[in-house]
């Protein structure tokens, strides 16, 4: 694909309903824009379609003003994202308590091992906002036990701050459809064990339990299905019979953070495309 092209990523929600794919595949190609990327699901009544397209000129001020006039017509919520040429492209990070994965990031972007602005950083709680605010990065808590309200004010964030990726950097709370459907490909979560075995949160207790001689950790794109997203990176360590649940658990720690960081690098240098559900990582 030209470098010169504007990539336009449109992505719609709402209560099913006929001739939605139609009408905004028809409103791209009388715009000039030629779709590279097409996908759609339904679950439980709820419609969620994301389209990329590319632009040799996009005229944004158009662009925006009949997506929004689509939207209101169709009674369904459309959200556009732009990838320009050349622009250094937007982060948001999102965390709990745990600080190895953030601080790892944050170190990356500042021995430049990552090209990307760190736009904003979003916690579940307080507990790491002074690596935040030591790294002069606005960070944002947003504690509500209600996960809809949650995620509906880290939506205004993250379109606030026009990010390009979604890092998930131990992130203790389940996202669900209604906001991974915004963001197809650009979530990228890390977790505690080698997938597809031993999902959810206590992967390492898991591990420990059924006396695991491997353990590690991968890094996956995030979709609507709980840890069964496209795999980008995994790592493992032997255990030894010294080793107790800490031990392991600190391991395993280090390993998320190379991980994850690993998996984020390759995202940024556009080295990673998803084809049927699985992940190809491209050479340099």
């Amino acid at each position: 694909m030209s470098a010169a092209k504007t990539i336009v990523e449109v992505t719609v929600i709402g209560k099913d309903r006929k001739g939605v794919v139609a009408d905004i595949t028809n409103f791209i190609f009388k715009n000039g824009g030629n779709i590279e990327k097409i996908s759609q699901n339904v679950v439980r009544g709820l419609f969620g379609m994301q389209l990329e397209a590319s632009f040799q000129k996009a005229d944004r001020k158009e662009l925006d003003k009949g997506l929004a006039e689509l939207a209101d017509r169709l009674k369904m919520e459309i959200k556009v994202h732009y990838q320009e040429p050349g622009r250094l492209r937007k982060v948001a990070i999102l965390v709990s308590r745990e600080p190895h994965c953030l601080a790892r990031l944050l170190h990356g972007r500042k021995k430049g091992e990552i090209k990307a602005h760190i736009a904003v950083i979003i916690g579940s709680e307080p507990a790491l906002k002074s690596m935040a605010e030591d790294a002069g990065i606005p960070f944002h808590a947003v504690s509500h036990t209600d996960q809809a309200q949650a995620e509906k004010e880290i939506l205004e964030l993250i379109e606030r701050y026009d990010a390009d990726l979604i890092v998930l950097a131990r992130y203790m709370r389940i996202l669900t459809p209604n906001f991974v459907w915004r963001y197809p490909n650009r979530v990228i979560n890390i977790h505690p064990s080698l997938l597809p075995a031993f999902p959810g949160a206590y992967a390492y207790v898991q591990a420990y339990e059924r006396g695991a001689r491997i353990v590690g950790c991968t890094a996956h794109f995030v979709t609507e299905d709980l840890d069964q997203g496209p795999i980008i990176c995994q790592e493992s360590f032997k255990v030894s019979q010294a080793d107790t649940l800490d031990t392991i658990k600190k391991k395993g720690q280090e390993l998320e953070a190379e991980t994850l960081f690993e998996a984020v690098r390759l995202y940024l240098e556009d080295r990673l495309e998803v084809y049927w559900g699985k992940v190809v990582v491209h050479d340099k």
